[in-house]
């Protein structure tokens, strides 16, 4: 196990590590005495910035009594963090992509996010989330109550995990007026989804929503995009969101500057703040 350079798959093959050690009620003490390591060296590998060796990742796996599909996604992640590959977009393909993006948001200190036709993921409500995966249901995957209900539990551990974490994130969101005002199962949703967010954003003082009008240009309107920021605990990483199949994570310094100059170009065409949530409490009183 050395100190190496941070890279995307490193940092999530130690977020998935971390976040193992801690469900599993692990020190890092306690990791770093079963690997007979120092417990900085933990740290370092939880931080994306160090190696370890398949047989020392297989004892760390079986001291969080990990198994099953996450033993398989730890030791395939692994495999891909221990190539030497030169810097490109990253597609993440192996199992589990959706718990890996949800701890790069937990980790992140800021985060700026934009959905076209959806709210994005951190707003939705508990309603309107169902309604949404309802919707999809038959379409893009089988999915039958039980799924749903194990997507729905997800999707609030991921937004509690997140929103309530401390310290507390700053948290950006360009927000389409069509996903306001054409939500899952109609006007109820609607309204509850707005209310939704008034409070969310009353309880979360560094939440931004800003309004993206119909009839306002959109230098966006091709896709989704999310952009997590680390402070001083590693370079920003880019998120781009497709309507199927897998995403492609960047953390080139050239395409992190492309989607921030989206980012100030969506701030110049949407609503302010304050404005914004007018509109929003507007919607909440419409019948």
């Amino acid at each position: 196990m050395g100190r190496v350079r941070q890279t995307l798959e490193r940092r999530q093959l130690g977020l998935t590590l971390r976040r193992l050690r801690e469900a599993s009620r692990r020190t890092r003490q306690e990791a770093a005495a079963t690997l007979g390591k120092v417990r900085s060296r933990i740290a370092e590998l939880e931080e994306g910035r160090s190696t370890i060796s398949p047989s020392d990742l297989e004892k760390l796996l079986d001291l969080y009594e990990t198994n099953g599909e996450e033993r398989d996604a730890a030791l395939a992640l692994a495999a891909e963090a221990r190539k030497r590959q030169p810097r490109r977009p990253y597609t993440d393909v192996l199992p589990r992509a959706y718990q890996r993006f949800a701890d790069l948001e937990a980790s992140a200190t800021e985060i700026t996010s934009y959905e076209p036709g959806v709210v994005p993921g951190l707003l939705q409500s508990p309603e309107y989330l169902r309604a949404a995966m309802e919707e999809a249901a038959g379409t893009w995957r089988n999915s039958n109550d039980d799924e749903i209900d194990r997507r729905v539990s997800f999707r609030l551990e991921r937004q509690n995990r997140t929103l309530r974490s401390e310290p507390g994130k700053k948290l950006c969101f360009f927000v389409t007026e069509d996903s306001l005002r054409f939500t899952p199962k109609g006007d109820k949703t609607r309204r509850e989804q707005a209310l939704h967010i008034l409070r969310l954003v009353d309880e979360q003082p560094d939440t931004t929503v800003r309004l993206l009008r119909c009839d306002a240009p959109n230098p966006a309107r091709g896709g989704g995009f999310t952009v997590f920021d680390f402070g001083n605990d590693g370079a920003p990483v880019g998120f781009s969101s497709v309507v199927y199949g897998p995403s492609t994570y960047f953390d080139e310094r050239s395409d992190i500057e492309v989607l921030r100059a989206v980012s100030q170009r969506l701030s110049l065409l949407t609503a302010p703040h304050e404005t914004s949530l007018e509109f929003i409490e507007r919607l909440a009183k419409e019948n």
